[in-house]
């Protein structure tokens, strides 16, 4: 075979290729600003993106003090060195640093003007409104201000029942300029969610909205507030934001424009610790009390400027918009765009109302140039036979952003043909736990069809089988080798770190363990095939859920899919269920052949469902992930409220079909 037959050969078993960097525009990035960066001051000469990713990852201390260095961040005391201990759980990253998340988000530089566009916040009833840093920098001080009369000051909690808007950011930056820890959740939230989460950690101040628009319709939810207030102990103060009706009140509370009323304010910025805490996310609760997830300010300041300046590529002027609420990590992470220069775009209500064609609209106005949805968003636009490259001029787009689940082949062939084949796209799946992206896309790099294009820098990042050996081109473990500055600073209420070591350290010693099944490339792209803790075990053939995911919701009649395997709940094989949410005037009988036919064809003979089970909805959390595990449980005869908090899910009347299955089992 000549040389030229063999790499056709070769190449006929790579995937398509569906879309490579324009070469001008690769070398103008901020990756390759990056790379010429290293190059010059830490003789670090990176031929290609592997080999700067190779280097991040062997020299962690030299990468993260080379991002410090190159983005301008602002110690105000300088670390005694960059890594004194790099032991997982336990690394200690800038012993001795003292900085401010909200100071890199509001400083004067690129992009950051008074008269530059910090915000632009869009609301589904027609609402919109644009702030300038300078307008910014204004707010927030007096929200300081605010805040201090309220008696808060560094480590004290500020906790928000509030949507993605303006007041909500100016809150937090307030809370972050003091050294206070800021935690959110979206109003839509249950107040036994809310409390779930936000008693667990004592907060000093309440910020809450009147209500919320979702889907054309307000919603009044100064009775939740009102509950809240009653069973928050340590409240000194309650403020609340008139976001629906401009007109209301609450007793006893604080209204927005009491709270920010200083107008003599001055803005100032409290060095902290590098690990000092920044916010508390939270796990989802789907098994019990959430879990609160603890970022310090600097590991995010660095992770977020590398995430947003290298792999989005955004820079000064730029516009970044998320779809997501103050209750995902999403949020945390749009609203870093200020921390880059850039203007976030924050948009609240539905994605879907008055249709989905809304944010294709809302990108087209405003110019947006990463557009970032969840994978589940695609999927419907592309069910619903949508062309937004018909329809709205989205020539500002330079990447769509896709995660909260796998996105699809047909997803990505759909943004190439629907939207734009010039658009990279980029898949990436990382997690609250850090959050961030283990994995993603870089504007240096190709994208594959089907995967994403590559491991983020500082992120060591490998495919284990069940004895801690590496793995690749094979389906393993996602664990991560080697320390990042935005790994949990600790656990809310877990003093002596079981519970974190429990979370991520109990199956391969010093190595994180993050619960996700992936399959790395020989050319450092991957694969996501779902948690790993809902693995599809057929006959001892191993199989993600995203892989089952991907055919059965490929069909135009299947709106929505739930899979579980119950063979390691019965002594004996158990049985492969499959749930299915089906188009309106479709039967089983309709679809089931088909799925069977697709399923032994796409997957395997074994992977084709014992049972398909027409029901209603598929229960999801709060942030819209398919509740399998719990759903496991419950079918294995686990009590409901044992398997799952009910709280935590965004429609807890979708377990009663499983329930009901599992007192007939």
């Amino acid at each position: 075979m000549t040389d030229s037959a063999a790499a056709s050969a070769a190449s006929a078993d790579l995937p398509e290729q569906i879309w490579s960097p324009d070469p001008d525009r690769a070398q103008a990035s901020g990756m390759a600003e990056f790379a010429r960066w290293v190059a010059e001051h830490r003789g670090v000469h990176a031929a290609d993106y592997s080999e700067l990713h190779a280097w991040s990852v062997s020299d962690i201390a030299g990468f993260w003090s080379a991002l410090a260095e190159f983005s301008g961040v602002h110690f105000h005391d300088q670390p005694d060195t960059v890594l004194g201990s790099r032991a997982m759980p336990g690394a200690e990253w800038f012993p001795g640093a003292t900085l401010n998340y909200a100071e890199h988000s509001l400083r004067s530089g690129d992009g950051r003007a008074d008269g530059d566009l910090a915000v632009i916040f869009v609301r589904e009833d027609g609402l919109e409104r644009t702030v300038t840093y300078g307008s910014m920098r204004e707010q927030v001080a007096r929200a300081r201000a605010g805040l201090v009369a309220a008696g808060v000051g560094r480590g004290d909690r500020v906790v928000a029942l509030a949507p993605n808007c303006v007041e909500t950011l100016v809150a937090f930056l307030a809370a972050a300029s003091l050294g206070a820890i800021w935690s959110s959740c979206s109003p839509d939230f249950g107040s036994r969610a809310v409390h779930d989460r936000f008693a667990q950690i004592e907060p000093t101040v309440f910020i809450a909205v009147d209500g919320y628009i979702y889907g054309g319709k307000s919603y009044d939810i100064r009775s939740t507030v009102e509950a809240l207030r009653g069973q928050l102990p340590t409240l000194a103060a309650t403020v609340l934001i008139p976001y629906v009706n401009t007109d209301a009140t609450l007793d006893g509370t604080l209204s927005w424009a009491e709270f920010t009323a200083d107008g003599s304010a001055e803005l100032a910025f409290d060095p902290v610790p590098f690990d000092h805490p920044l916010w508390v996310l939270y796990s989802s609760g789907t098994t019990g009390l959430p879990k609160g997830i603890v970022h310090g300010h600097g590991g995010i300041v660095l992770e977020h400027i590398k995430a947003l300046r290298l792999h989005f590529d955004v820079g000064p002027g730029d516009r970044l918009f998320w779809f997501t609420t103050t209750g995902w990590m999403m949020w945390n992470l749009i609203i870093s765009t200020l921390l880059v220069g850039g203007t976030a775009v924050l948009y609240d209500g539905h994605p879907g109302h008055p249709g989905l064609g809304a944010l294709w609209a809302m990108a087209e106005r405003h110019r947006v140039n990463v557009f970032g949805v969840s994978a589940g968003y695609v999927q419907a636009c592309l069910k619903k036979g949508l062309r937004p490259r018909e329809d709205h001029d989205l020539t500002s787009i330079r990447a769509i952003g896709s995660t909260g689940s796998p996105l699809s082949s047909e997803g990505f062939r759909w943004i190439a043909d629907a939207v734009d084949e010039r658009i990279q796209i980029v898949s990436c799946s990382g997690g609250t736990d850090l959050c961030a992206a283990f994995v993603g896309g870089s504007p240096t790099v190709p994208v594959w069809l089907g995967e994403i294009s590559c491991a983020a820098l500082g992120a060591a990042v490998k495919a284990y089988d069940e004895a801690g050996k590496e793995l690749v081109e094979e389906v393993g473990e996602l664990v991560v080798t080697e320390p990042m500055p935005s790994m949990p600073v600790f656990f809310w209420n877990d003093p002596d770190g079981s519970r974190l070591r429990e979370a991520y350290f109990e199956d391969y010693p010093g190595v994180w363990r993050h619960g996700d099944w992936i399959k790395i490339t020989s050319r450092g792209s991957s694969i996501i095939y779902g948690r790993s803790d809902s693995t599809l075990n057929r006959g001892g053939v191993r199989m993600g859920t995203a892989d089952f995911y991907a055919v059965v919701e490929a069909s135009d009649k299947v709106l929505d899919s739930l899979v579980i395997d119950t063979s390691s709940l019965a002594k004996d094989e158990g049985e492969l269920l499959c749930f299915l949410v089906l188009a309106d005037g479709v039967e089983l009988a309709d679809v089931q052949p088909a799925l069977r036919t697709e399923l032994r064809r796409e997957l395997s003979p074994r992977h084709v469902p014992d049972r398909f089970i027409v029901i209603d909805e598929i229960p999801r959390t709060l942030n819209g992930k398919k509740c399998e595990v719990p759903v496991k449980k419950i079918l294995a005869g686990v009590a409901v409220d044992r398997a799952v908090s009910r709280g935590a899910l965004a429609n807890a009347a979708a377990l009663e079909p499983f329930v009901a299955l599992a007192a007939a089992r």
